[in-house]
């Protein structure tokens, strides 16, 4: 009496299958972090662009003067509803903390020695080179290896 073969898959078949998911998840998991990455990176220059085009506006407003500090562009909703999230990923948690100078910005600006952990850097000197300037407040890399603050 011959055998009769069952219906199914064999061994080596499954742990075929099983290494070629295994290479797959090998390949796609960095990917997928970097995917991460790179959209937190893009959020947070998005909000630099909210954050100087409602500068720009307010300058507009206010006929060529530039706010005090950031706080003042969410006074009443008008050109902010809140101060977005600053995020350099991988580096600093994600915040919207403003460092304002007063006092002289310009040539190094931002000038101070911690940069962790800031968020925006803004300077609101009237009179300096440097007035209504707002950076990401990080000296680290982005994924295309150019400096936060260089945005």
């Amino acid at each position: 009496m011959p055998l009769r073969r069952r219906p199914g898959f064999t061994l080596i078949e499954l742990m075929i299958v099983v290494a070629i998911i295994g290479i797959l998840a090998a390949i796609a998991i960095p990917k997928f972090a970097d995917l991460i990455r790179k959209s937190s990176e893009g959020a947070s220059k998005g909000n630099l662009g909210s954050l100087r085009s409602a500068l720009s506006i307010y300058y507009g407003d206010m006929e060529g003067q530039y706010p005090t500090d950031l706080a003042s562009l969410t006074v009443a909703g008008k050109y902010l509803s809140a101060i977005p999230l600053a995020n350099a990923p991988n580096y600093h948690v994600s915040n919207s903390i403003a460092t304002g100078w007063h006092g002289g910005c310009s040539p190094n600006f931002p000038n101070n020695e911690d940069f962790d952990n800031r968020g925006w850097a803004y300077c609101a000197t009237p009179g300096d080179a440097a007035n209504g300037t707002l950076l990401i407040y990080c000296t680290h890399t982005d994924t295309r290896g150019t400096t936060w603050t260089a945005y």
